[in-house]
């Protein structure tokens, strides 16, 4: 403590945090004083990734999907630290200083991934990772029509017409149709009057 140039380097590491949290507070101030303060409905209303909300947010919501996501994200942290292991520990000079040293590292590691997989073990017997699936059932409806109308109707082998043919008969009628159809005169005309 009798050194004042650590004094000076923590002075400006104290410096940093106070310009760093007189911006933080400038901002929202300055934010506050000029954003226009017009309240509606709208923008009082609740924002869900742009889309309006309707409805109750009391909705029943799979917690597998937290549940998943939590695991995954527990066992991918875990595992990164796999790596600086790998490239701190298998540098050849600490192995060269005592040989003891491998062996210490890969044990540890050993029982560091033993405690992931007793993890996964517990999570995967525990039932977390099955999905939920839905019970597919046909629907089945009362109705008085016998099955064997159904199986006659599906069984009849039924002559398919040729669409041009009908296609040329279908305009044929319909400049018949348009032919006879007079149009009506208006019943109101509008009448304009001429500027000066």
């Amino acid at each position: 403590m009798d050194d004042p140039a650590q004094l000076s380097e923590y002075g400006k590491i104290l410096i940093i945090l106070l310009i760093g949290a007189l911006l933080v507070c400038a901002t929202i101030f300055l934010a506050r004083l000029i954003s226009p303060k017009k309240n509606n409905p709208i923008k009082s209303g609740t924002y869900e990734c742009g889309e309006d909300p309707i409805g109750s947010s009391w909705v029943q919501f799979n917690p597998r999907f937290y549940v998943i996501a939590l695991v995954f994200l527990l066992f991918d942290v875990e595992l990164i630290f796999i790596f600086p292991w790998a490239t701190v520990f298998g540098q050849s000079e600490y192995i060269a200083a005592d040989g003891r040293w491998g062996w210490f590292t890969m044990i540890e590691m050993a029982m560091f991934i033993g405690i992931l997989i007793l993890g996964l073990i517990f999570v995967w017997k525990k039932g977390d990772l099955e999905w939920v699936k839905p019970n597919v059932s046909l629907p089945k409806v009362p109705v008085r029509i016998p099955d064997h109308a159904y199986t006659a109707l599906n069984s009849r082998a039924y002559q398919v017409r040729d669409y041009k043919g009908n296609a040329v008969e279908a305009s044929i009628v319909e400049k018949t149709a348009e032919e006879v159809v007079t149009t009506p005169k208006p019943a109101f005309k509008p009448r304009f009057k001429k500027p000066d």
